[in-house]
């Protein structure tokens, strides 16, 4: 767990502590524990960066090059199969994670060896990923890693529109940013720069990383097309980077050579717009929470003190605090008007997202009928189908990533209703669309439609029988033979439409079993997708009205202790009137001092580097 912490950061958690203590005293145990998950929060931020691209374009040897060590299995004939995150540890180790068969089975973690990563998450040691790996981790000393960040390195895709790169989407709303790798040999394909827009809607911070600079003298060419592909999205930097020079700089120790390598720029990057934002987002959110804190434990607090030091103000006071009672009773009960737009909201979008998925789906069966139409899809079904794949797994990516926009709009509009301070939304990852197409049986296969020799002069032979015997016994009426040079022209003439006819009734039935296919495979689709997603719009649903369900229940305890001291004041005994005054006014002192304490709100997060700037080399020197 990493322990590197700021100024800032301590003192929070110094403040934390103080504060879970005076709420564990007051027997508010509810918001104690509340604290004790923000002082977690802020011990392990895990600041995830997903380190995206193709196939062997360098995306394992820019992770070595970030921690300089050799962290991802690289070589000519190695690819990453399994998804594997580089964090931090005082000491180096490798774990796996691995789902055992059988239904139901919980997964494993268990250590390797740093030397035997290869065998688990590289497509040479483990192909097809016949282990049953999930992912992998490795922890390694080192500095850029200490403050959380969580480097992972995703399995390459063969063209990151195919079914290959539904594991990759399904990571990307979950992390914290998101680095798409492409070497400098082309520019962006249209599928990585459609895979950029859908990272930019799912991700809050993107950037875009050209490597193996030193083997394509080109490469400035190649980045200008590039940032000409950006053109509107300004808020996209590329960085230039060669891992080889980066790792002969640190061997070498020569800061002139690790500046050539591009990587400071990248560094820099990682630090301010990554790890930096994610700090001033930890530190806000832990701040809310320690004033919320300190305020429900001091509102019971002062009712009481009021009402002893202030009897005749006591009975508006009590109404006062039995009317806030009546509306926090209100927040809590399914009346509500958060939970009637939660509830609606909900019911709307899983109308949308069945009717999105159906138009998308039906749009791509329209256009594989019309290309079946156009010609005889036998002989290139292997094609057929693998655009058939490609293009339902872009229209279910896209409908997942509009559901996951969506359900956070509906959170941020219940938040908005129920509290204007609030600012901490929980939401589930509904564009996670991992395994959402694993039952979907594969698209079936179709007959190709080649005739052998025999075959073709059987049904020649079949359909010219009749043309001979026919113009044959006419003839014979004039004398001739049975068999003569009429008859046979006319066997030929018959013979040689009947096999068109036959190809044509042949042609016909192949593009009838195609579409029956292709619908067939459209309706499973259409089926386990909706499925899935409603199970992620029911937990989104879940997830947010329990989270503000228990914003709820705090704050009916706090008023409802706050009545109760309130009353207990008024008719107490007047012996121990000034004893208790002392107590809750030094009560009140400790929190007030804790108060002056609390840092104050940081700045928000500042916008992302826009694409072309160039940051400060902070950390130019290569880390050991």
């Amino acid at each position: 767990m990493p322990e590197h912490r700021s100024t800032e950061q301590t003192q929070i958690v110094d403040v934390i502590h103080d504060v879970g203590d005076l709420a564990a005293s007051a027997g508010r145990q509810d918001l104690a524990a509340r604290l004790a998950n923000t002082r977690e929060r802020l011990a392990d931020p895990a600041v995830r960066v997903i380190v995206v691209g193709e196939f062997k374009q360098g995306k394992s040897k820019l992770i070595n090059a970030l921690v300089n060590a050799p962290a991802c299995p690289v070589d000519d004939d190695v690819a990453t199969s399994v998804p594997t995150s580089v964090g931090y540890a005082e000491q180096p180790s490798a774990w796996v994670v691995e789902q055992p068969t059988g239904n139901g089975a919980a997964p494993n973690r268990r250590e390797i060896q740093l030397e035997q990563l290869a065998d688990y998450v590289s497509e040479r040691g483990n192909p097809g990923n016949e282990r049953g790996i999930v992912s992998a981790e490795v922890l390694l000393p080192r500095e850029i890693l200490r403050g959380g960040l969580k480097l992972v390195d995703s399995p390459g895709v063969g063209g990151l529109e195919s079914s290959n790169s539904l594991a990759t989407l399904a990571a990307l709303s979950s992390a914290h940013a998101v680095l798409l790798v492409s070497d400098a040999s082309q520019e962006y394909t249209e599928p990585e720069v459609q895979f950029l827009q859908h990272a930019m809607r799912m991700s809050p911070n993107v950037a875009a990383v050209l490597a193996k600079t030193d083997l394509y003298p080109e490469w400035r060419r190649i980045e200008e097309i590039d940032r000409r592909h950006l053109s509107g999205h300004d808020d996209v930097p590329i960085f230039s980077v060669s891992s080889d020079l980066r790792l002969l700089a640190a061997e070498l120790q020569d800061r002139t050579l690790n500046d050539e390598s591009g990587f400071p720029a990248l560094v820099a990057h990682l630090r301010r717009e990554v790890l930096g934002r994610a700090e001033v987002i930890h530190e806000r959110s832990a701040v809310h929470e320690l004033i919320s804190v300190v305020d429900q434990l001091e509102m019971s607090l002062r009712a009481e003190l009021n009402a002893l030091v202030n009897p005749e103000d006591t009975p508006r006071m009590i109404a006062e605090l039995e009317a806030a009672k009546s509306k926090a009773d209100e927040f809590r009960g399914r009346s509500a008007r958060w939970q009637v737009l939660l509830t609606d909201g909900i019911a709307d979008l899983v109308a949308d997202m069945e009717h999105d998925v159906r138009d998308r789906l039906r749009k791509v069966q329209r256009e594989a009928e019309r290309a079946i139409d156009d010609g005889d899809p036998g002989p290139i079904w292997d094609q057929i189908r693998e655009w058939l794949d490609q293009r339902v797994t872009a229209a279910v990516s896209e409908t997942f990533v509009w559901t996951d926009e969506r359900s956070r709009w509906l959170a941020e509009e219940v938040a908005e209703l129920f509290s204007q301070d609030q600012s901490d939304i929980p939401i589930h990852d509904v564009s996670d669309i991992t395994g959402v197409l694993d039952v979907v049986d594969d698209i079936s296969g179709l007959d190709a439609g080649q005739l052998g020799a025999a075959e073709k002069m059987y049904i020649g032979v079949r359909g010219s029988y009749g043309g001979v015997l026919m113009v044959g016994l006419a003839t014979s009426l004039v004398g001739m033979a049975l068999i003569n040079p009429l008859s046979l022209l006319a066997g030929v003439l018959v013979g040689r439409r009947a096999y068109r006819e036959d190809m044509g009734n042949r042609l016909n039935r192949r593009q009838q079993e195609a579409k029956v296919i292709v619908r067939k495979y459209i309706d499973e689709v259409t089926f386990q997708v909706g499925k899935q997603l409603k199970d992620r719009l029911r937990l989104v649903q879940r997830a947010t009205r329990d989270h503000f369900g228990s914003l709820a229940e705090e704050l009916h305890s706090s008023l409802a202790d706050a009545l109760l001291r309130a009353k207990q004041a008024a008719t107490g005994f007047s012996a121990t009137r000034d004893q208790r005054i002392g107590a809750l006014r030094t009560r009140i002192g400790d929190l007030e001092n804790v108060r002056k304490t609390i840092p104050a709100l940081p700045p928000a997060p500042t916008p992302a580097l826009r694409a072309g700037a160039q940051p400060a080399a902070i950390g130019a020197k290569v880390e050991a």
